[in-house]
């Protein structure tokens, strides 16, 4: 979800009043680029404001150094494909709790360099570099009392202080340099430069990851990132092989205003290279098969095994499912938005996977958070190919891939940072009926999956609603009995409710879940972990009773209505829980975490993990 909904509204409610009372630029006062009417406007379609994340629009202040000896240095100064990089500044006569060392790409501070006019950046300074990661040089303990210093002549009557970061990179194919910089975030201005770092092989073949492209278990999309254009190919299962269909996007496929630009069309766009998809056929379901990705003149992936899910109208399925998930620095880097239990759920969910019990994973919703800065597609992607290289990473798009002023989505909120769907989409290539209709269904043994989008239009009558009434109509419960419906926003939650939970979607979708019978119904946006009864219209039709091992048991054998899950504890920052009269609600948690669920034709069994402890906080049982 990002923002809490109501400091949407509020932020909404402003920026429609700034508009009203018709200020404009020459009435802005402030250091940012004039384009701002205040910070506030400035930072309104940004999304997540932190005080790092400002800094991109920053005008640089003046700042004359004298000192000769001043000095950034990088090590080593050719990088890999995901690499700890150490950077090193010296020549420190006095060093202070403000300086702080950013990453930055490309190099280049020209701003004729930038990707638009000289004149619309000369105010700004740093407009034309997006500063990925910044570090306090005070998070070197040693740099503050300066215990590491150097001399700086023969008789060492000239001693500098030095400090030490330690900065993790992946491949984004442009050269990557480090600035030192002093006076904090709020006035920033430069010190001195790195010469710049180049990635050894920007071309490389990178981030693999699995989808399923229809329900036979035979067939798996894979998806990779390269720097080349060229198709490429997969080879695998021994002797096969398909060639790449090769896509990208472009700044002028992102979304934006004219008054207040948006991240993803302005300083945080960054050139996504080229995304190759391939198709793998001739596969066996519920079978393990290993493949390399790439070409002879680009280079090769590692050797990769990856299990094929169990083809539907099967019997077990395992699968597992979190929403609101993210990225996190892994090192001690502050970015513009991190969500900080990112890295132990999906530290949690790499040992699942490599155990060989995992068939699929489900993601539905709030994927990367990159918001507009789009190389952070590519620290996500990195995050997840331990996971999403060896089964079907599946997911569903949320408000911060798709939503945008005068956009076409439901919701008029600036939280994809100007993407629109179109970065999530080209990544995550789902058997969706067409580009900016992200919604489809798909099974595996004996479940049946149908994935919505709440960003679409879902209202009676409409597009969407049509497919979902049609797509659950279709179930053939002999063969598949669970029926499971996913989608980012939810119906229910105890946690701001009033902001979180549009009332519309809930009476327009939720009398399909009833008449065919959804077992169960997971959602996210919300940042914690919920389960109700079998709740319909506000109400409890059924509770749970406890099987002979004290496990909660729904009994569908009587159907009464669905199950109903929020699962956004993956990596965003938690949610506390605000309300306390809800007699549907039956478990809550705030904990960071994913469910796991192991589906037979008769049991569908689901437990709420915490990846911090592995324990398992919640489970129960739903029969037929």
């Amino acid at each position: 979800m990002g923002l809490s909904s109501s400091s949407w509204v509020l932020k909404l409610f402003l920026f429609s009043l700034f508009a009203r009372l018709g200020y404009s630029s020459t009435s802005s006062t402030s250091s940012l680029h004039p384009i701002a009417t205040t910070s506030f406007l400035e930072h309104f379609n940004h999304t997540a404001i932190s005080d790092f994340r400002v800094v991109n629009r920053r005008k640089l202040l003046t700042c004359p150094d004298p000192n000769p000896y001043l000095e950034i240095s990088a090590s080593p100064d050719s990088m890999s494909n995901s690499q700890y990089i150490t950077v090193t500044v010296s020549g420190v006569f006095v060093p202070d709790s403000s300086d702080w060392v950013a990453m930055i790409s490309p190099s280049t501070t020209d701003v004729t360099d930038c990707p638009s006019s000289e004149a619309y950046y000369l105010q700004t300074g740093l407009l034309a570099i997006f500063l990925y990661y910044a570090q306090y040089v005070s998070n070197d303990p040693n740099y503050l009392s300066c215990a590491n210093t150097q001399c700086q002549d023969d008789a060492c009557l000239i001693v500098t202080c030095i400090g030490t970061l330690t900065f993790h990179t992946v491949n984004i194919r442009t050269d990557i340099a480090f600035v030192f910089f002093t006076g904090g975030f709020d006035t920033p201005c430069i010190l001195t430069s790195s010469s710049p770092l180049n990635f050894a092989n920007p071309n490389m073949p990178l981030y693999g990851h699995l989808s399923s492209v229809d329900s036979s278990g035979a067939s798996m999309r894979l998806t990779w990132v390269s720097g080349d254009q060229a198709p490429q190919q997969v080879q695998y299962g021994g002797g096969m092989s398909q060639t790449s269909v090769v896509t990208t996007f472009t700044q002028a496929n992102m979304c934006s205003n004219s008054d207040i630009p948006s991240p993803a069309a302005d300083f945080g766009w960054h050139d996504p290279g080229f995304i190759h998809t391939a198709v793998m056929t001739g596969l066996q379901p519920s079978s393990t098969f290993s493949y390399i990705y790439g070409s002879d003149s680009v280079g090769w992936s590692d050797q990769i095994q990856f299990q094929t899910p169990p083809v539907g109208g099967s019997d077990a399925v395992y699968f597992i499912a979190y929403a609101d998930m993210g990225k996190a620095p892994l090192d001690a880097s502050v970015e513009h938005y991190i969500q900080p239990g990112s890295i132990s759920v999906i530290n949690a969910v790499a040992d699942e996977v490599n155990s060989g019990n995992v068939n699929s994973i489900f993601h539905i919703g709030d994927i990367s958070y990159a918001t507009g800065f789009l190389a952070e597609w590519e620290f996500f992607l990195d995050l997840i190919n331990p996971v999403a290289s060896q089964v079907p990473y599946m997911t569903a798009i949320g408000n911060h891939e798709r939503d945008y002023i005068d956009s076409g989505s439901v919701y008029i909120t600036p939280d994809s940072g100007g993407e629109c769907g179109v970065a999530y989409e080209t990544y995550f290539q789902m058997p969706t009926p067409a580009m900016d209709e992200p919604w489809y269904s798909i099974e595996q043994g004996s479940v049946h999956f149908t994935i919505i989008s709440t960003e679409h239009d879902w209202t009676v009558g409409s597009e969407q609603y049509n497919w979902m009434a049609a797509d659950m109509a279709s179930v053939d419960r002999s063969s598949t009995p669970w029926l499971v419906f996913m989608g980012h926003r939810p119906m229910y939650t105890s946690s701001n409710a009033d902001t979180s939970v549009d009332s519309s979607f809930v009476d327009s979708v939720e009398p399909l879940l009833l008449q065919y019978q959804v077992d169960l119904a997971l959602f996210g946006h919300v940042h914690n972990y919920e389960r109700t009864c079998a709740v319909y219209q506000g109400q409890c039709l059924a509770l749970p009773t406890k099987d002979a091992n004290g496990v909660d048991t729904y009994d569908n054998s009587n159907y009464n209505a669905p199950v109903q899950a929020i699962i956004g504890m993956a990596g965003f920052a938690l949610d506390n829980f605000t309300t306390d009269s809800n007699s549907w609600s039956l478990v809550r948690i705030s904990e960071f975490g994913y469910v796991r669920v192991n589906a037979t034709t008769s049991e569908l069994y689901f437990e709420f993990v915490d990846a911090t402890t592995t324990n398992v906080e919640d489970n129960f049982r739903i029969t037929k």
